[in-house]
């Protein structure tokens, strides 16, 4: 049997009014030879149920996953059920772009150092409505070696490369990686990236590629403190691992930029919040 060239992988909880747009966006892709798998994790609504509405498409795989573990349970499941030799996770509530995975597969297929290209991205909020149109990659201006990548994502303070939906990846490199890094839960997309790009380079894709839901949850204050916690704690953990790749000055830039950025979250989540209750 052969192998799908691209596996999206979709972990699924609670995603019931927004999974069937996320499973379309998918299938109607062109140009690629693909699989859609999707996990549910013991979900409380009926997202299996509209799950199921795609089961006879014979490029849709449909997983259980046993309750317990969280997040990290569901993404790792997923991934690990790939074949293809590209990945890309797409959360539940998000959605593709059309043309979006054909072009950066692309991108990858002439850039072979390359281990992930990452999309610009359209944020919405919880009615579907834009916020921004176009969002990412603050600072790349164009192909860079993983060591490169990497101090430049610390040194901004927060992800440049974006949610996982406007990623893809090596299967072999994500495998090599051992999946997803949930150590610094709040950093897991960045910390995973990070782990790609110490085995290879980071190709950008400047077009808007994945659409990422903004949600209620999200829009915690207190959360802007934990969020900042966890980046500088990342930092001075990576440092420790990799001098060769961050000096203590880079971990210095990052945490002060990355403690701005927590500020400004402060107000925008307060004018965001309001919005989306209105």
């Amino acid at each position: 049997m052969s192998h799908p060239r691209v596996s999206v992988v979709v972990p699924a909880y609670n995603n019931e009014p927004f999974i069937r747009q996320t499973m379309s966006s998918v299938l109607e892709q062109d140009g690629v030879d693909l699989e859609l798998i999707v996990a549910d994790h013991s979900s409380k609504d009926a997202t299996w149920d509209a799950m199921g509405e795609f089961a006879d498409d014979p490029r849709v795989r449909l997983l259980v996953t046993p309750a317990g573990g969280g997040a990290e349970a569901n993404f790792n499941r997923v991934s690990a059920e790939a074949r293809g030799d590209l990945i890309k996770l797409l959360p539940g509530d998000d959605y593709l772009l059309p043309g979006s995975l054909r072009r950066q597969v692309a991108i990858l297929d002439e850039n072979p150092a390359a281990v992930l290209t990452a999309a610009r991205r359209r944020l919405v909020d919880a009615r579907g409505d834009v916020v921004v149109n176009a969002y990412g990659l603050k600072g790349v201006r164009g192909p860079m070696r993983g060591a490169e990548a990497i101090r430049h994502t610390v040194r901004a303070g927060s992800n440049v490369f974006g949610e996982p939906g406007s990623v893809l990846m090596r299967r072999q490199a994500l495998d090599a990686a051992g999946l997803w890094d949930f150590r610094f839960p709040y950093l897991v997309d960045q910390a995973t990236y990070i782990n790609l790009l110490l085995q290879g380079d980071f190709i950008p894709d400047a077009e808007p590629g994945a659409v990422f839901r903004l949600n209620n949850g999200q829009w915690s204050v207190a959360l802007t403190d934990y969020q900042y916690q966890q980046v500088s704690s990342y930092h001075r953990d990576l440092r420790q691992r990799r001098p060769d790749i961050l000096t203590e000055g880079d971990v210095r830039v990052g945490n002060r930029n990355a403690w701005l950025m927590a500020q400004r979250r402060r107000v925008t989540y307060r004018i965001l919040k309001k919005r989306m209750s209105s």
